[in-house]
């Protein structure tokens, strides 16, 4: 038997290279979603009403293009069609009846009066997987409850716990409550898929934002549960191990992160103060996190009479966890994420050569295709009318003269 996944031919496009995804999606949290399959190798078709996605009205803009498009939507084929008119939603259900997959994140019930809801697209597929992400889910008293991503940090208790102690709690700075549905979106999809190949039927995956940040409250919620107390903002510490957190340096500040007792260890030697290792008043999980102040202090005395890098160098040296605090452009440019080949080129129809952030899945022994750039608006259009409905020229015209395309 071969590795799995290994392929020697340098196009392969990915494991779900004859997968075809019908995307209906806007915006962050649905887009994340069908973008994780585009980088698996499936063909999605993205299909935008004739204004387009709303996230390419969002600024800043290159030559008209918009940074946020392009950030969630490489790897797609644009297909505008206007959902507004008859000859547009028929198009729709000829597409997912060319489709293994359907996503969606429009509010409840908007797609079943469209005439596109997985009732109606499974009579006509009875093995189509159909993707609804939503808020808060398809019932439920918030169900028809409008939401973003600092809503659902604010109603999943994330936001609470966000923030310096005693300070307002602070929104988190990358979108979670949105992306949470481009990692539980893709895991339902791929368990359907899995069990199509047994049933030979496809199913109805229903995923609420919210579910997925209460899901990601882990032990924070198992603390709750435990102490009957609301787990309070901690900075960059951590509420239960000490010492973990950001720490001052000489020019600016590192990360510290101490999990065991073997990194303490490791920690004091690092500091050159070895005998605090086995110090009774700091030689515990528990006693550390209850002298917390004092142990801060220890290592705040310490790291402020270096570097940045002096600390980087000599917490490596003894195998303790730490990283500098890089901005954006810094992260990207780190020698790790070159070597993993986590920013790559591509060339945009309009803006030209272009970086782009690269999958962040890879396959041992096989290299997919690069991703393609996001499309311009309706760019793929005629080929997937062409390719996918089998429509000749003079049919697509047509379509295009009564705006149902554009």
């Amino acid at each position: 038997m071969t590795e799995a996944g290994n392929n020697d031919t340098p196009d392969w496009a990915g494991p779900l290279a004859d997968i075809r995804v019908l995307d209906f999606t806007r915006v962050l949290a649905g887009p994340a979603a069908s973008l994780a399959l585009a980088d698996l190798g499936a063909e999605v078709l993205k299909v935008e009403p004739p204004a387009g996605d709303e996230t390419r009205t969002f600024p800043p803009f290159r030559e008209g293009e918009s940074h946020y498009y392009i950030a969630v939507n490489r790897g797609k084929k644009s297909i505008v069609i206007d959902l507004k008119s008859e000859a547009g939603v028929q198009l729709a259900r000829d597409l997912a009846a060319q489709s293994d997959i359907v996503i969606e994140n429009y509010r409840p019930g908007v797609m079943d009066r469209l005439g596109l809801g997985y009732e109606a697209l499974s009579r006509d597929n009875p093995g189509l997987i159909y993707c609804s992400i939503s808020g808060f889910g398809q019932d439920g008293p918030l169900r028809d409850k409008p939401s973003f991503d600092i809503v659902l940090q604010a109603l999943s208790g994330a936001l609470s716990v966000n923030g310096e102690p005693g300070g307002a709690p602070l929104k988190l700075g990358i979108p979670l409550g949105d992306l949470v549905g481009g990692i539980n979106g893709p895991i339902g999809i791929l368990a359907a898929l899995h069990e199509r190949h047994r049933t030979g039927r496809g199913r109805h995956i229903d995923v609420s934002l919210l579910d997925g940040m209460v899901g990601m409250l882990g032990y924070l919620a198992q603390l709750a549960f435990f102490n009957g107390e609301d787990p309070q903002p901690q900075g960059s510490q951590h509420p239960n191990l000490v010492p973990y957190g950001q720490f001052p340096a000489s020019d600016g500040a590192i990360i510290i992160a101490c999990l065991t007792n073997a990194f303490w260890g490791r920690i004091c030697r690092a500091l050159g103060m070895p005998e605090l290792a086995d110090d009774a008043r700091y030689d515990s999980l528990e006693k550390r996190r209850a002298a917390r102040e004092d142990v801060n202090a220890i290592v705040s005395g310490f790291t402020r009479q270096k570097t940045v890098a002096e600390l980087e160098a000599l917490l490596s040296a003894h195998e303790v966890p730490n990283a500098p605090i890089l901005g954006i452009g810094d992260a990207l440019s780190q020698p790790q994420v070159a070597a993993r080949d986590m920013v790559v080129d591509t060339q945009h129809k309009t803006l030209g050569t272009i970086p782009i952030v690269n999958r962040s899945i890879k396959y041992a022994g096989a290299e997919q295709a690069a991703p393609t750039a996001p499309a311009v608006l309706g760019e793929h259009t005629d080929e997937i009318l062409a390719q996918v409905l089998g429509l000749d020229a003079d049919a697509i015209a047509q379509l295009r003269a009564a705006n149902v395309v554009a």
